[in-house]
């Protein structure tokens, strides 16, 4: 039997994916164009990192790990028949990790140490507090959740071991990337093609999504072999290879999951065409290796079209399904999306392309930033706000169930 729900505290803190998708938003729309700034030499950053390492940092254990803690405080409790945790205890985690963003950025009197400190204890603290829920809620097939998570921690403490032994992160920034891309695989091998199933279900499609199987776990470890590939070794011949097999398994499963009968949902279909930049990423690897195209290009479809793209999309939707709202994207929304996939676009084209100007890189900042805009100026208010009321909810249930 579920508990009974007795939270009369802030909208704000009454789910974990209010705070943490709020404030990642607000992160990702304000950091980029600091960064922008640092890159063209405009203004200097205090932090005690390169500012390359700072960038990157901050996009995957920042950014990145805010939206996986969203995710999880409010998948966590569907799994377990829970009740969300809420509250102070997620106040005070939010405060953790803006406690990391702001050691991060040089503006706390503690130096590296202490940095790395704080900043590594925010997803040690999340990891904990899923496990407890899982176990106590006897969900034992959801632990394996938990496993990328640690690693998303350990790679954090790689990143701070190799920066004050080194001065500089090297595996560490790709390990970052890398499991966000197999969270992403594996959570995603989940929603979408469970999403899909239930669209098209209640347009009477006959053609399914095909249930995970062997070939799911094929393409999972083969993925996460290529990763491993490009996190040691990204200019390696076997790099290249690995991850052109990678592309070509993950093509072949986003073909089974039946995105291209769901284009009238632009809401589902972001999900698909977010994880369609994988097999990209993949196969910029043997482009890598082969010497056709830089280094760079990997990490930004991976960081931008992959991470950035599903987890907008995942924020999104889960904001949408949670407070009430229906499930339809509407043209800012979309337009938020397409900008994020043009920004990825655009990055991997870098300083190669110019116009008026400006390269590839200039405008993959502008478009980032224009879709994260978007995103709080629609979404923002529904997180801080009370869930919608029973009229709204039943257009949720009645309406476009993307």
């Amino acid at each position: 039997m579920q508990p009974r729900d007795t939270y009369t505290g802030p909208a704000l803190f009454s789910y974990g994916f209010r705070p943490f998708f709020l404030f990642a938003g607000l992160f990702a729309f304000s950091v980029v164009p600091v960064w922008w700034l640092v890159w063209r030499g405009k203004v200097a950053i205090l932090s005690p990192f390169t500012s390359i390492d700072w960038h990157i940092h901050e996009m995957v254990f920042g950014y990145g790990a805010a939206v996986v803690a969203g995710f999880l405080f409010t998948a966590v409790p569907n799994w377990t028949g829970r009740m969300p945790t809420r509250g102070w205890p997620l106040a005070v985690l939010l405060a953790v990790w803006a406690g990391g963003r702001i050691g991060m950025a040089g503006l706390l009197p503690v130096g590296p140490i202490g940095v790395a400190v704080i900043d590594q204890s925010f997803l040690l603290i999340v990891a904990g507090m899923i496990a407890r829920e899982i176990l106590a809620g006897k969900n034992w097939r959801n632990l394996k959740v938990l496993v990328p998570v640690t690693l998303l921690w350990g790679a954090n403490v790689l990143f701070h071991a190799e920066t004050l032994t080194n001065g500089i992160a090297d595996h560490s920034r790709r390990l970052g990337i890398a499991l966000l891309i197999f969270l992403i695989m594996l959570i995603g091998g989940r929603i979408i093609p469970s999403f899909t199933r239930n669209w098209l279900v209640q347009r009477g499609a006959t053609r399914l999504p095909v249930a995970f199987n062997r070939f799911d776990g094929l393409c999972i470890l083969t993925g996460a072999a290529a990763l491993a590939c490009w996190t040691i070794a990204p200019l390696h011949a076997a790099t290249g290879l690995a991850g052109g097999a990678a592309a070509v398994l993950h093509v072949i499963r986003l073909i089974r999951w039946r995105g291209q009968d769901t284009w009238r949902s632009p809401l589902l279909l972001m999900l698909h065409v977010a994880y369609l930049m994988l097999p990209l990423g993949f196969a910029s690897l043997t482009g890598v290796s082969a010497g056709l195209i830089g280094p760079a290009v990997s990490a930004h479809v991976f960081g931008i079209g992959g991470v950035a793209g599903m987890t907008l999309a995942v924020m999104m939707r889960a904001t949408m399904g949670h407070t009430g709202r229906p499930l339809a994207a509407g043209a800012a929304l979309t337009g938020a999306f397409v900008a994020i996939c043009a920004a990825s676009l655009a990055r991997a084209a870098g300083a190669g392309v110019t116009a008026g100007g400006f390269d590839g890189i200039d405008l993959s900042a502008l478009l980032w930033t224009l879709a994260f805009g978007i995103f709080l100026g629609k979404v923002a208010p529904w997180l801080w706000s009370p869930k919608a009321g029973p009229k709204t909810a039943a257009r949720n249930r009645t309406g476009s169930n993307a």
